[in-house]
């Protein structure tokens, strides 16, 4: 038997570590698209440095944190309510006399503003202004035909 005949065994774990740099060859041969095989042993390793300075930086007292309390939105209720043509009427007098004035106002802002200022009004006062209310009916007006 031939001694060139017989099968040759590769040890992987013998074989040669490729270089850091690439082999003269290396170009020609990814141009006839020859791939190129990656071993772990060929990536780049960054090595951190194994001793420390000995001297710390000096941290700056930080501020103490100013802790900003979250305003809670408050939640809206959407209602409705019926009201005479003609006081109905005199939100709109207002809002215009507001406008003319260069302050924006909205009918809401207007009820909120008289409820504040009911709210400070004296009792006494107050049953008086609600006596002299005409009393209204209950529910949905009736639509026209």
């Amino acid at each position: 038997m031939n001694a060139a005949a017989k099968p040759v065994k590769v040890n992987a774990k013998a074989a040669p570590k490729p270089s850091a740099k690439p082999a003269a060859g290396s170009k020609v041969a990814a141009k006839k698209g020859v791939a190129k095989v990656a071993t772990p042993a060929a990536k780049k390793v960054q090595l951190k440095p194994a001793v420390k300075s000995a001297t710390k930086p000096v941290n700056k007292p930080k501020a103490p944190a100013v802790k900003v309390e979250k305003i809670k939105k408050p939640k809206l209720v959407r209602d409705s309510f019926t009201m005479p043509e003609a006081e109905y009427a005199v939100l709109g007098d207002v809002k215009k006399a507001c406008l003319a004035a260069g302050v924006e106002v909205k009918k809401s802002q207007l009820l909120r503003i008289g409820l504040e200022l009911l709210k400070k009004t004296e009792m006494t006062q107050l049953k008086a202004m609600i006596a002299a209310l005409p009393a209204l009916k209950a529910g949905r007006p009736k639509l026209a035909k």
